[in-house]
């Protein structure tokens, strides 16, 4: 081959290949071979040759030929790339924008999940059916398993349209259906029994979740400040993560302010005795500091329930208890969702349409007449 385009070029005593990749043409140096060696020659056009033949096969890789290339980074190919590599790179970056406990749910599934079973792979040879087999070998919930995708789903998603692979192997991939477990509300039996096992302050704050629905981040991060007893009621703008209290909830419907029913509204004012010159309105009375998280709550939780007879549900159903109670009560399916944070009464509908009577009453009156029949046994003071 002679010298100029498309062919070799000698220059000195060194062989330089002339070609042409994505739109930009390449004429690098062949190291080690020399040009006065007939041998050489050979060997030159037998790469030229190869590499002619890669470029047409889309098969081509600067960085098997060139590794030193200053281009070759840039004209790297999905083939060169693990996926653990991409994965490490994808969580870093997230660091800065995601809430610390979306994070750690992601780091958690990357390396428990992720890199053990895919991270030796590079981005061009993953395959949907190993993606497939992997997810149907989980033992895991749906909404988990589709976390732990989100990840993987965003490197290949990033890959594919830096042209480092040629198709993203989870664009046929989809979600698996999400199975929303039936609300379990405790009785009222069941909610007296479960308050006969508490004492103090540990009492006001279940009863207290019982009667407002609030969810257990909402609820270790009440403070006095959005407390108006005098209007009766509590303006919901805080969460309680792992990280410390949060300014807003992920979602704008849950800002919200709550309508305090009887019930509420004297537990309260009993709390007030015990709390009412800190900033929290429930703390943890182990501590005497507020809660540091739900989780710290979960145990709390688990030791009364265990203790009550009563069988075991999570926290979380201290909310289904309020909704069904109140929709049973005839309350207005509206006003339910804006006290829970639902953004319309869809979900109401959705999850809780067994407890919805066929006339509507006013519920004022009827938590009244819940709270007198009852009576106030759900309240300790100090």
């Amino acid at each position: 081959m002679g010298r100029g385009k498309g062919g070799l070029i000698i220059r000195g005593n060194s062989f330089l290949v002339d070609f042409y990749y994505r739109g930009e043409r390449f004429r690098p140096a062949l190291p080690g071979l020399l040009a006065s060696k007939k041998a050489h020659r050979k060997t030159a056009e037998d790469i030229l040759t190869q590499i002619q033949a890669d470029i047409s096969k889309g098969a081509f890789n600067l960085a098997t030929y060139f590794p030193d290339h200053p281009k070759a980074k840039r004209f790297r190919r999905g083939s060169d790339i693990k996926i653990s590599v991409k994965l490490k790179q994808w969580l870093e970056r997230k660091h800065r924008t995601l809430e610390a406990t979306t994070w750690n749910l992601y780091k958690s599934a990357i390396a428990y999940h992720l890199i053990p079973e895919f991270g030796e792979h590079s981005l061009a040879d993953l395959t949907a059916n190993q993606v497939r087999t992997w997810m149907d070998t989980l033992n895991l919930s749906s909404t988990t398993i589709n976390n732990a995708l989100i990840p993987l789903r965003a490197i290949l998603t990033e890959a594919y349209e830096d042209g480092l692979i040629d198709k993203n192997t989870l664009a046929r991939i989809s979600n698996l259906p999400r199975r929303t477990p039936e609300p379990d509300p405790f009785t009222r039996e069941e909610m007296e029994e479960i308050l006969r096992a508490c004492m103090g302050e540990i009492r006001n704050l279940f009863a207290f979740a019982f009667w407002t629905g609030l969810r257990s981040s909402e609820l270790i991060a009440l403070k006095w400040k959005d407390i108006n007893l005098k209007k009766g009621t509590a303006f919901i703008r805080h969460v309680r993560t792992r990280t410390g209290d949060k300014d807003r909830p992920k979602n704008q419907s849950s800002i919200r302010t709550l309508e305090l029913l009887p019930p509420a509204r004297a537990i309260l004012e009993a709390q007030a005795k015990i709390t009412g010159t800190g900033d929290h309105v429930f703390r943890n009375p182990y501590t005497g500091h507020p809660w540091k998280d739900s989780g710290k709550l979960r145990k709390a939780w688990d030791r009364i329930i265990k203790k009550s007879n009563v069988r075991y549900r999570k926290p979380y159903n201290t909310r289904h208890t309020f909704a069904s109670l109140m929709l049973s009560s005839g309350a207005p399916p509206m006003w339910v969702a804006t006290q829970m944070g639902h953004k319309d009464w869809g979900m109401i509908r959705k999850v809780y349409g067994r407890w919805l009577p066929d006339v509507d009453t006013q519920i004022q009156d009827k938590i009244s007449f819940l709270w007198a029949r009852y009576g106030h046994t759900e309240v300790a003071s100090g």
